[in-house]
């Protein structure tokens, strides 16, 4: 990995000049909450001075732009008793400004299964390769425990990452466009005062992660309390929303819909983003649901988050954002339930 520096002004010609060919994506607030912060969501950024460089944490994360909400896989067209599909791939050059560490190791996790594996996802694929990704380094927030799930810090899945050192930005360079495009607004060599003052910049968001969370034996407690009270304990507040599902950086469970128009002429296949806590989700054709209650889909939940996934990928799926627990409008988080848990088993 090379290290670079670049001044704030240069910083913004190249978003700016990024801007005339590519639909750039940066945090941005539209809404306050009820207590009158500000809530940042990741948007199409019209002009340079729409980027909240200084965002806390975006109500959903990016991963909506490789995992969309719902988006059409493949179209029909039906005539006599022949038919013609459509399936497109190509995908506009993207760039998304901002992303913070963690979001960035969520798609690193979300390449080994739609990308990585036996049957990779050539949507996401497509959306993956055409998207140009500047990372952000930030203060966390006191409820992030991404340091507890090693999700801290970047070394992959971005083309350049920045940390703010006060009148420039201390690059690290992880790609060939990333090089070709910090060379081109005016790149630096890093100095030594440059070091020392990355060096006290990273110290610092360091020191101000408050939340701990001990996941060195979950998986293993995932096997060991799996008929534990806590699951009826949380799983009794649940209330199947999937709100959890919907803004985490790294679920990617869905359904498929058919659609066919009145003529019968058009179809359309449809790939919705779905939730493991919704009730319907394990149900199958004749009326029975594997998992009835809410407790039982919320144990599965995190069931795969620590424990099916690190058996899959030697990972876990969570990288300690938070934000189920922030949407969560039961109050469900996961360091209260990962606690609980441990508890348990000392008794």
């Amino acid at each position: 990995m090379l290290y670079k520096t670049i001044t704030k002004d240069n910083f913004k010609m190249m978003v700016e000049d990024l801007m005339e060919n590519n639909e750039v994506i940066g945090p941005k607030w539209r809404e306050r909450d009820t207590e009158g912060n500000k809530i940042y969501r990741f948007l199409k950024l019209n002009n340079f001075e729409e980027l909240q460089m200084d965002y806390t944490r975006s109500y959903s994360s990016p991963k909506n732009y490789f995992l969309p909400f719902k988006e059409d896989i493949a179209t029909y067209d039906l005539k006599d008793s022949d038919w013609d599909q459509q399936i497109q791939y190509t995908i506009h050059p993207r760039v998304i400004v901002g992303m913070r560490a963690c979001d960035i190791n969520a798609l690193r996790k979300l390449d080994e299964v739609m990308v990585k594996s036996i049957y990779p996802n050539p949507y996401y694929f497509a959306r993956r390769r055409n998207t140009i990704i500047i990372g952000l380094d930030h203060e966390p927030l006191e409820d992030c425990f991404c340091r507890s799930m090693n999700a801290d810090v970047a070394f992959h899945g971005f083309d350049l990452f920045l940390t703010d050192i006060g009148e420039k930005y201390f690059v690290a360079i992880n790609s060939d466009t990333g090089y070709m495009m910090t060379k081109r607004f005016g790149g630096q060599e890093v100095t030594e005062d440059d070091q020392l003052q990355y060096k006290q910049v990273k110290k610092e968001i360091e020191s101000k992660f408050k939340t701990q969370v001990d996941v060195s034996i979950v998986p293993e407690l995932m096997d060991l309390e799996f008929e534990s009270e806590v699951w009826k304990k949380w799983g009794d507040k649940c209330l199947s929303c999937g709100s959890c599902a919907m803004v985490c950086p790294t679920c990617y469970c869905y359904g498929i819909e058919e659609q066919v128009d009145l003529t019968f002429t058009h179809a359309t296949k449809r790939r919705v983003l779905y939730s493991c806590n919704l009730l319907d989700f394990a149900a199958v054709a004749g009326g029975h649901n594997f998992r009835p209650e809410p407790h039982i889909r919320l144990k599965y939940r995190y069931y795969h988050q620590f424990r099916g996934f690190v058996e899959a990928f030697n990972q876990s799926l969570c990288v300690g954002c938070n934000r189920c627990g922030v949407a969560c409008l039961a109050g469900i988080n996961p360091k209260a339930v990962i606690d609980d848990l441990i508890q348990a088993e000392k008794l």
